[in-house]
């Protein structure tokens, strides 16, 4: 049998050390392991929870190593932030447990010096846990350690949102995520999917806001399960599902969807097309527009035609040929940090100005796609108001002809409705952090 904190300590090797997305990687690696399904429950909160965390866990881990953490083996210090991760957050772990399993692996797999050190620097932490560490020094740096994120994203969500709701997004950035599933309407009707959900043994519940969304509170994992083998379900946040019925589809229409990878969103498209008309997806790579085809396929939707187009260059083929446009863009992802917790160590403040210039590329030849009269929807899963109001702004003045439509979901907590009309949904516990705009080209 393997030993699950071993395979946590590989996982994020893989992910902190080789920017391999935590996702991927953690199913991957679980896929080949012999473990059972609790012990990989526990890989799983470990390896999320470790990534979260991060920012805390090193700022402790520092104060307790003379040369600082860069000194150590990527193998050791990924060891000890697990460790701390342990003993900080998880109350059902024995820190004494917690800390024999770390001597152990480090003994068995590094060295006897480094079993030392790694019991040192945990016991001498055990010892200290009352203690505030001396960095701690202003507003900034406690909402950084109490929350883990780094000062310069804290520094923006502040200056973009004001303090309270910064706290807001930054408690619901690290919440622990459902899985929240969309029904597909070709196959199944909603009560039943949701009824032989039951039936299989999972604990669920109707979605917050979307009609096709059911949320799994407690069950196996469900891309093992034989309704979402059989593409009667896929999985979507909510927030995510709010994209597609907001283009105001009918049958038979020809849709745009120029980021269209992995395929959630234009799916969906499809779905409430009732497999009418065509949705062209578009991607730059060939293994990406594969995801597409894959799900399509699993869920039966048969008017998607795949094609290889970068969405920043400029195609004359497509010129004022598209009833409704989906541009949901390359972004920061601040808004999924939920379930992609390196987000926060993998972006910077020189990549979300980078990405900008892309954004309004694609937004510009989006434009000249849409017919007169057609709709569109501009999309991201950032938080980020550069990446998204002021794109919205800047496309209005840009192109006079654009005009914002109004939306409206429902009165949640979570959703801002701002007097333009486009919405920024909060991230919390059932949702992720994501922003939309409805456009329309009037002439």
């Amino acid at each position: 049998m393997d030993n699950a904190r071993k395979v946590a300590v590989d996982i994020l090797n893989n992910v902190l050390g080789k920017n391999a997305f935590s996702n991927i990687e953690l199913g991957k690696q679980l896929n080949k392991s012999k473990l059972n399904e609790k012990d990989k429950g526990l890989v799983t909160e470990i390896v999320y929870g470790t990534i979260k965390y991060k920012y805390t866990i090193d700022i402790i881990l520092a104060s307790f190593l003379k040369n600082g953490i860069d000194s150590l083996d990527s193998f050791i210090l990924n060891l000890l932030r697990m460790t701390v991760y342990q003993i900080k957050y998880l109350d059902k772990i024995p820190d004494f447990a917690a800390v024999d399993e770390a001597v152990n692996i480090s003994k068995n797999y590094r060295s006897i010096g480094s079993s030392k050190l790694v019991n040192g620097v945990l016991r001498n932490y055990i010892r200290s846990l009352a203690k505030q560490p001396a960095e701690i020094s202003n507003n900034i740096s406690k909402l950084s350690y109490d929350y883990s994120f780094e000062p310069w994203m804290v520094n923006l969500l502040i200056d973009q949102y004001g303090e309270k709701d910064a706290i807001s997004i930054l408690e619901g950035l690290n919440k622990i995520p459902n899985v929240t599933i969309r029904v597909n309407n070709l196959k199944i009707k909603f009560d039943e999917a949701f009824q032989k959900l039951c039936d299989l043994g999972y604990n669920v519940e109707e979605g917050n806001v979307c009609a096709e969304a059911i949320r799994i509170e407690k069950g196996k994992n469900i891309e093992n399960n034989p309704l979402f083998r059989d593409g009667f379900i896929t999985v979507q946040d909510e927030s995510a599902m709010l994209v597609a019925p907001s283009l105001d589809l009918m049958e038979d229409m020809l849709v745009l969807d120029m980021c269209s990878a992995p395929g959630g969103k234009t799916t969906h498209i499809s779905e409430l097309m009732d497999n009418t008309g065509t949705v062209k997806a578009f991607d730059i790579y060939n293994h990406k527009l594969k995801l597409v085809e894959d799900n399509a396929k699993r869920l039966g939707v048969t008017n998607i035609s795949c094609e290889i187009l970068d969405a920043t260059t400029y195609s004359d083929s497509l010129r004022n040929s598209a009833d409704r446009i989906l541009i949901d863009v390359p972004c920061s992802g601040i808004g999924i940090i939920r379930k992609k917790p390196e987000i926060k160590w993998s972006k910077s403040l020189k990549d979300l100005s980078t990405l900008i210039d892309i954004q309004r590329k694609i937004i510009s030849n989006a434009v000249k796609y849409l017919k007169p009269g057609g709709i569109m929807i501009y999309s991201t899963c950032t938080l980020n108001k550069h990446e998204n109001e002021e794109n919205i702004e800047w496309l209005t003045k840009q192109f006079p002809a654009i005009s914002v439509e109004p939306l409206y979901y429902g009165k949640l907590d979570n959703l801002i409705y701002h007097e333009k009309g486009y919405v920024t949904i909060l991230p919390n516990e059932y949702m992720d952090g994501f922003f939309i705009a409805k456009l329309k080209r009037q002439c």
